[in-house]
Order: structure tokens, then sequence, then C-alpha cells
């Protein structure tokens, strides 16, 4: 279909209070797995490149240039979108690359800094037509503030979202990164509060600690955005382990890399009906 912004996918979404799946980039397979799936379910996507994964490659332009070719040829539509950037300079680049919406990850900041350095970072990339999800959070760091203790106030998400201008708010109500269980517990008294109090659509990060149906339930509640990475991460490791450990002897990539595309492939289907229906 197409190269969309952010909030052609999360409008709908949030009117029509179902989720959109937002999966991270590491490796061209995975560009090529998300969208697999996506074409699977019939159902838009969202295409993350993280910070880190920046740092894993040495640059943004070549995994960048990589999954928006992926996201162009796609028969559904795709948001390229740069994930937890902390660096103001990585989001302008992500716009001269020609992603459709960046997330500016301010939260180790103190609040009137975040304040005044993600509604800079909203004035540049709306006049390019770039949508931006920002983090509201008290606590030092992104693992901080996703702590499953943290919390977002709904006064502050407010106030947050009317001074900078975001078009998403990624919220702390009890999901972690980097969880490889599916334990975690959502508030999802908050998520309803947040959803009453804040008029853009809520992000979930650490989606990957969450069970399938309390992730039904915070769609429910409220959610739109959901970010899952971890998880994917661990279907497709589980599947190169898997296959290397029945052949000890392979050496041809494209017969473990595949097979781990492919697994990803069926899981974000998977995950996206589930978050459509």
């Amino acid at each position: 279909m197409a190269l969309v912004r952010l909030t052609d996918l999360l409008a709908p979404a949030q009117a029509g209070h179902h989720g959109v799946g937002a999966f991270n980039v590491i490796s061209i397979e995975h560009a090529e797995a998300l969208v697999a799936g996506a074409e699977q379910a019939a159902a838009p996507v969202v295409l993350q490149i993280s910070e880190n994964a920046v740092k894993y490659h040495g640059a943004l332009a070549p995994i960048g240039a990589a999954t928006l070719a992926i996201a162009r040829a796609s028969s559904v539509d795709v948001v390229v979108h740069l994930d937890h950037a902390t660096k103001v300079e990585l989001v302008f680049e992500a716009v001269r690359v020609g992603f459709s919406s960046v997330m500016y990850d301010g939260s180790i900041l103190d609040y009137d800094r975040n304040v005044s350095t993600t509604a800079e970072v909203v004035r540049h990339c709306h006049a390019a037509g770039v949508d931006v999800e920002a983090e509201l959070g008290e606590v030092g760091g992104k693992d901080g503030v996703h702590a499953p203790g943290a919390r977002t106030r709904p006064d502050e998400a407010l106030a947050f979202v009317q001074e900078t201008g975001i078009d998403a708010l990624a919220v702390a109500v009890g999901s972690s990164h980097a969880m490889t269980e599916r334990s975690a517990k959502l508030d999802l008294d908050l998520i309803a509060e947040l959803r009453a109090a804040v008029p853009v659509p809520l992000v979930l990060h650490g989606s990957s600690g969450v069970p399938d149906e309390e992730i039904v339930r915070a769609v429910r509640a409220g959610m739109t955005k959901i970010n899952i990475a971890t998880h994917l991460n661990k279907v497709f490791t589980d599947t190169v382990r898997a296959r290397l450990d029945a052949d000890p002897k392979l050496v041809d990539t494209r017969k473990y890399l595949g097979p781990a595309r492919d697994a990803v492939a069926d899981e974000v289907a998977r995950l996206l009906r589930l978050l459509t229906a």
C-alpha cells in the first residue's frame, strides 16, 4: 500500500478501540519478517529502528534505507519509526532519511527540559510532515520509567501533551523493557484514567513481558500503539538455535536465518490479529 504517517494508523485505531502493532527492526530479516506478518494478517504495522539498533549498525542510513525500501514494497500500510532516540541530532537525521515517524525520549531529563526539547523536536518534525511520539517519566532512563512500579500521572500527562504538541504519548503503567517472561500485570484503571485525560493515542512500551490476554485488556482500556521487541527476538533466536542444534555442520546462513524470519512473520501475524480483533 504505502509508507504512511503514524497518525494515519493511530487515529482510526483509537477511534475503533483496537491496537496497532509496533515491532523492532535489527536486521533486514527482521524488516522482511514484520512486513510479511502484516501482509498475512492484512493489517498495518509499525517498523521501529531504535537508537540502540543504530549504534549496532554504526549508522542510521543503511538500515534505514533498507527498511524504507521494504516498507514501500509492502501490500499493507507501514510506518517506519525511529524508536527511543535520546539525541535530537538522530531524530533530525531520521527525518532527512525519510522516516515517517519518530520517538524522542527525553524521559531522563527533568520535566521542564523534557518539555522544551520535545517541543523543539515537534516543531522540526511537523514542518517536515513527520509525527512525534514522546515519553513522560519521573525516573531516569527508559528502564526506570518502565520499571513495574513506575506510573504516569494523568494530570501531568495532559499538561505534557498540551505543552509539546506531540502526536502520541508513551506512558508507564506497569510494563518493563526486555522481559523474557510474559508475566507483567498492567494498571488497567490507570490506563482508563490516562485515556480519559489525554487527547492523543497512548503507547505501551515493554509489551513483550505482557501476556496476550493482558494486552487485549490494555487495548480495551485505552492503549493504542503496542510495542513488542524482545518477544520477537526470542522467537527469532530460538528458531536459529534449534536449526543449528539440528544440523551442527550447517554453515549457510540462509538455512537458519530464513526459518527464523518465517517464524517471526507467523508470530507477528498472530499478534496483529490479536490487536485488531
